[in-house]
């Protein structure tokens, strides 16, 4: 199994501990950190979704264009935007950058959120029922060779499709994000990527077998998985902890400037309630899972963190890697600084790490 980086590429310099300077969308630090990404050895940089924040698909355009070798990982929402149309876009830009797109599903949780977009399906089953047919038409658009007929409950179309197909013969890969049953039911049928956030070892346990048991019921083969966290490091284990508090500390502080803080409808997506429980069995969880953030915000976004040295958080990706985890999203809360330094040590260590272990048992990196 092969394993990939993704990064993130934010819109401007900020997080739950940088109050943001400067213009919601900034074009210098898109391009700087795009740039960071790729020299740093990322596969991939994940561009995010809301309801009030510039259009994913637009940067990624940008991204592309400022980079050579660097893939982006598009997050897109069903319900916004046609189906037949957003496959085509897809397809076009995955064409344009000769491989280099692939879609993050996010169904979203957040009714408040999703009516700022004049999306007024309440129910989340609905909403991911809406997805999957979503999904089935998209997949038909990128893949018929001849025009199709789709006639479901949240998308009907006749004689749709695209003369523009994805660059490569395999398509364009569906990540997709959601904890709920009926999001494990959806990417058990469509996923090629499922998505976690930084779980526990139990946790990750529990969610890639009821996935693996979801796409057994599809007829599929168990997609991939991806683990989302923070890693703070530092030479010494007792300065990363240090400096984990550090964070902890600005991060309160700065909560009212920054806008992280708990959502104030009380509301919590499945994933951040599975966060939540985690960080009640303690700020410290397995191995080096750290969860005051997470507990800070509300896990409104991936907020646990891994502390330690590079080479013990590394261990802890390979922990993750035999678990089933092949691809690892990471973001610091200094993003172009971090992700500098996760490419000095951080990734080719565990790329290190994780080719070791292959070869002790056989294994191919695909």
């Amino acid at each position: 199994m092969s394993i990939e980086f993704i990064g993130f590429i934010s819109n401007n310099n900020s997080s739950e501990t940088v109050v943001r300077e400067g213009p919601v969308l900034n074009p210098t630090h898109i391009e700087t950190v795009a740039k960071a990404h790729e020299n740093a050895g990322f596969d991939r940089a994940l561009l995010a979704f809301h309801s009030t924040t510039p259009d994913a698909l637009q940067i990624a355009q940008h991204v592309l264009g400022v980079t050579d070798r660097l893939n982006v990982l598009i997050a897109q929402r069903p319900g916004f935007t046609a189906p037949t149309l957003l496959a085509r876009q897809f397809a076009v830009l995955d064409q344009f950058s000769r491989g280099r797109v692939a879609l993050h599903v996010i169904t979203g949780g957040n009714a408040t959120e999703l009516r700022q977009d004049g999306n007024t399906l309440d129910d989340k089953d609905e909403r991911y029922a809406r997805t999957s047919e979503f999904l089935d038409v998209l997949k038909l658009e990128w893949t018929s060779d001849k025009p199709f007929t789709y006639k479901g409950r949240y998308y009907q179309v006749e004689n749709a499709f695209s003369q523009v197909k994805p660059y490569r013969p395999e398509g364009i890969r569906i990540y997709f994000g959601g904890a709920s049953d009926a999001a494990i039911e959806v990417a058990g049928k469509h996923a090629d990527t499922f998505a976690l956030w930084g779980e526990s070892y139990a946790q990750v346990r529990d969610v890639t077998s009821r996935l693996h048991n979801a796409a057994v019921r599809q007829g599929r083969p168990t997609p991939r998985f991806s683990l989302s966290v923070r890693p703070i490091i530092a030479p010494t284990e007792k300065q990363a902890w240090e400096k984990a508090e550090e964070i902890l500390a600005r991060a309160t502080a700065l909560q009212d400037k920054t806008g992280y803080r708990k959502p104030a409808d009380g509301h919590a997506t499945a994933g951040a309630r599975r966060l939540l429980a985690l960080a009640e069995q303690g700020s410290r969880i397995d191995k080096r899972l750290w969860t005051e953030i997470a507990k800070l915000t509300g896990a409104n976004s991936n907020t646990t963190a891994l502390v330690g040295t590079p080479e013990q958080v590394a261990e802890v990706f390979g922990d993750y890697y035999d678990l089933g985890i092949g691809h690892f999203l990471i973001r610091g809360f200094d993003p172009l600084i971090d992700a500098i330094e996760y490419g000095r040590e951080l990734i080719p260590l565990t790329r290190e790490l994780v080719a070791k272990r292959q070869a002790v048992r056989g294994e191919a990196a695909e």
